[in-house]
């Protein structure tokens, strides 16, 4: 087992411990690298770990894994990490499995017995803290055995029997009451789940005893199993994320590393051709400026292109930054560089403005797009600028980082 120091405790109680397991193992086959995805910008397994370690009564944020890319994101967004073995690793490895092997991995190391144990799904991309703090309270305050997230369901359901006639399951479907009429139901969302630790251990499933239901909202229930619930998420993520939602924008505490797609993101996207197929495109000067100021703050920065042009390579040179152009996979480059330069992804901004730039937005903390940038670009980013791109796009980046003014230097 791996582990790093103790993320969070419970001053206010003490003695009481409240393990949050977030399993997340490698192999994924509807979605590849599915727990690494990023949604607003964030891997799923760091969101729903931030979502544990931002709950009060969770003590301990472990996350189970076989991977070791998700174990370095899940180091990165402070949790410990349990390497799980083979033979609860493979498809048909149950939850409960690998909640009972973290659970027994973290008392042997720490030498502290767990009174709870949480089960958190990363693919819930929208829990929030208090969603964990409620299936914890349950448990540990309020003296149920068991307890997970639901949502309020009125719907009508339905379900053919052996001779594949429709019958209703919740309903008589000769008889249509209003909902007000009918007894609520609700709908397991599948994203945080509490259990006494002792009784876990001897059921040995999530189910047992007196279980409680807490209810949340139902806005915010989704679960990722295929790439059209990706995609959903990706879009619903600057609408239901805090931070989108309150306008937030990356400072300089967020950022390590700059990097900056060119054509229609540092240009109009026009290209000018003489007589003899020389190209020539337009910047803007206050981009120039903004560059500056992010490269004197000490932040890595990067031109990442598809075309290889001289045109890049010359504005780069200019702009005395390092340039990577004519690269087919944009993704794996950024990569690359992200592991020499040492840099964190989650602490990368990157911006673009086409579907060539999906793959980098997908990877980074800051996924952010200029104002004239695709739709689908738009809906992946974290942060939209104000100015299209060529139009001081970048200027207005930098002083999202460094705040309006800028350090005064000369222009590039």
């Amino acid at each position: 087992m791996n582990s790093q120091p103790e993320p969070q405790t419970d001053a206010a109680r003490p003695g009481r411990r409240v393990l949050a397991v977030i399993p997340a193992r490698g192999g994924s086959k509807g979605v590849p690298a599915k727990n690494l995805a990023a949604v607003g910008g964030a891997p799923l397994v760091a969101r729903a770990a931030r979502a544990c370690r931002g709950a009060g009564l969770v003590t301990h944020v472990v996350v189970s894994t076989d991977d070791p890319a998700i174990a370095a994101a899940a180091r990165g967004a402070g949790a410990e990490v349990v390497l799980r073995p083979a033979d609860i690793a493979g498809d048909t490895a149950t939850s409960e499995a690998a909640v009972l092997h973290a659970l027994d991995a973290h008392e042997a190391t720490h030498g502290a017995v767990v009174d709870a144990v949480l089960l958190v799904q990363c693919t819930s991309p929208f829990l929030t803290s208090e969603d964990v703090d409620g299936v914890a309270a349950a448990v540990v305050e309020d003296g149920a055995d068991t307890a997970h997230t639901v949502a309020p369901f009125h719907g009508f359901v339905w379900r053919e029997d052996a001779r594949n006639a429709a019958v209703g399951v919740n309903h008589d479907k000769s008889f249509r009451p209003r909902r007000q009429d009918r007894p609520q139901d609700f709908l397991e969302t599948g994203a945080a789940y509490a259990m006494d630790a002792a009784g876990f251990r001897k059921a040995g499933h999530r189910f047992f005893g007196r279980t409680a239901l807490v209810v949340t909202d139902p806005a915010r229930v989704l679960e990722i199993d295929d790439p059209h619930d990706l995609a959903r998420a990706r879009a619903l993520a600057p609408l239901l994320d805090p931070r989108a939602a309150t306008g937030a924008l990356p400072t300089r505490d967020d950022i390590d590393a700059v990097v900056i797609d060119f054509d229609g993101t540092q240009t109009d996207d026009r290209v000018l051709i003489d007589s003899e197929g020389r190209e020539l495109v337009a910047v803007h000067r206050g981009d120039g400026l903004g560059i500056a100021a992010l490269r004197k703050a000490g932040l890595k920065l990067l031109i990442l292109s598809t075309e290889e042009n001289a045109v890049v390579a010359a504005r780069a040179r200019k702009l005395r930054i390092p340039v990577l152009h004519g690269v087919d996979r944009k993704d794996l480059a950024l990569k690359q560089w992200c592991e020499e330069q040492g840099v964190a992804p989650e602490r990368v901004l990157y911006a673009g403005n086409d579907v060539n730039d999906l793959s980098c937005l997908a990877l980074v903390g800051w996924p952010v797009a200029v104002a004239n940038a695709h739709d689908t670009v738009r809906g992946a980013a974290r942060a939209v600028t104000t100015v299209p791109g060529g139009e001081g796009a970048i200027r207005e980046i930098a002083a999202w980082i460094l705040g309006p003014s800028l350090t005064l230097i000369p222009t590039p």
